[in-house]
């Protein structure tokens, strides 16, 4: 099969995949500390187990999505991908019913949840790797930035659609009915992947995952190296940027006696809803500007600014003032470039034959970096105050700059 057969039916459907997938994954975080809330989690506790449950997830992330990744490129990316939505729908099924199942079989709602977040998530490490590796498939270099400027954009639609609209919805219809959204999204999901999509990579033969390769390949471009840190550094940010921005308004709310809990995480939502619209807005320009640019100089713009957005937001007191949408604007202006060019750049080195593998350890890399920036971010946000998880996360990002900063300049001499 051939990159001619791709037909712009098959784009549509991976743009529709995409955000999908977004909606899923965005929509199971968002409502997560309005549900532990629900289920009695103290203030005392928030950060730590929020963050705690998110590094869980991850963790999981990083046992299966390096080798995921060379199952893509052995038997192809969508029937990982149907499988993926399938047991992650399946698991969003039960989610919403922790507490009962934990009076069934004797634990804590709360332990129960812990669970049911770890299976959804080996589902959904199993969809959205392969979303970007089968835009590499479906692309050449010369096409690349600006299709994955598409698939950025599908991406942030659907993360934006979720605190801006599905976020607002637990105030009228209650926290149970959107826990449930993302079971008919994910099947949804399955069924589109299964009958819509095509493979075009070729097969890889290799019946191991090629360490070797990655590593050499790694060893010889630098250029990879600065993507694989750019997505330990910012393939959390919108992580960060869900989990404890949600969480601080929820709490917050319980200093002041007119704003309940649902309210709350609906303000966030507007305010987290916020950095997806300029991340939807931004992301066609940071698609010309990598392809006009380059892929190091927009991957360093990107750093900059979002690295300015984060440690910004640790002027902010009052998460409910309207002040924190000025540094929300500098996160999501960032964020879009810091999601596309990393990508861009990693799928440009990776070999036909070993893409998959290439882009599951950029994952890897990158679920480290999560686990990394929760686990840290969660004692700052209790020890600390629930700004500080940003001012890190925001001087992380000017840390990996200046090591794209010496590529640049050594491209220049």
């Amino acid at each position: 099969m051939s990159r001619a057969t791709v037909q712009e039916r098959h784009w549509n459907t991976l743009f529709l995949v995409v955000a999908l997938s977004m909606i899923f994954m965005t929509l199971v975080l968002a409502i997560q500390p309005l549900f532990l809330r629900s289920l009695g989690l103290a203030r005392e506790n928030a950060g730590f187990v929020n963050a705690n449950i998110q590094v869980i997830t991850e963790v999981v992330d990083l046992l299966f999505v390096g080798y995921l990744g060379y199952l893509s490129d052995r038997f192809g990316r969508t029937p990982l991908m149907v499988y993926g939505f399938v047991l992650a729908g399946v698991t969003a099924l039960l989610t919403p019913f922790s507490k009962e199942i934990a009076a069934m079989v004797g634990l804590n709602g709360v332990a129960v949840f812990y669970v049911a977040r770890s299976v959804m998530s080996i589902g959904t490490t199993a969809v959205w790797p392969q979303v970007a590796t089968l835009t590499g498939d479906y692309t050449d270099k010369k096409s690349r930035p600006k299709l994955l400027a598409k698939v950025g954009f599908m991406m942030a639609f659907g993360a934006t659609l979720v605190y801006a609209v599905l976020m607002q919805l637990p105030k009228h219809s209650g926290i149970v009915t959107v826990m449930l959204l993302p079971v008919v999204v994910a099947f949804a999901g399955a069924w589109l992947s299964r009958d819509f999509l095509i493979e075009v990579a070729p097969k890889l033969k290799q019946e191991s995952f090629p360490f070797q390769d990655v590593k050499d390949l790694l060893k010889k471009e630098r250029r990879l190296r600065l993507s694989f840190f750019a997505a330990f550094s910012s393939r959390n940010d919108m992580v960060i940027v869900g989990l404890f921005l949600m969480t601080w308004f929820i709490y917050y709310s319980d200093l002041l006696n007119d704003v309940s809990h649902a309210q709350a995480a609906g303000r966030a939502g507007l305010v987290i809803g916020f950095v997806g619209l300029v991340v939807l807005v931004t992301i066609p320009i940071w698609g010309w500007a990598i392809a006009r640019f380059g892929r190091v100089s927009a991957l360093v713009a990107g750093l900059m600014l979002s690295g300015i957005g984060f440690t910004a937001i640790g002027l902010v007191y009052n998460p409910m003032s309207w002040w924190i949408m000025l540094p929300a604007a500098f996160v999501g202006t960032g964020q879009a470039g810091c999601l596309l060019a990393p990508q861009t750049l990693a799928l440009d080195l990776a070999p036909d034959k070993i893409r998959g593998s290439v882009m599951g350890a950029f994952n890897t890399v990158g679920c480290i970096g999560v686990i990394f920036f929760l686990q840290i971010g969660g004692f700052l946000f209790d020890w600390i105050s629930p700004t500080a998880p940003f001012i890190f996360t925001g001087i992380a990002n000017f840390v990996i700059m200046l090591y794209g900063f010496s590529i640049l300049k050594s491209d220049y001499k």
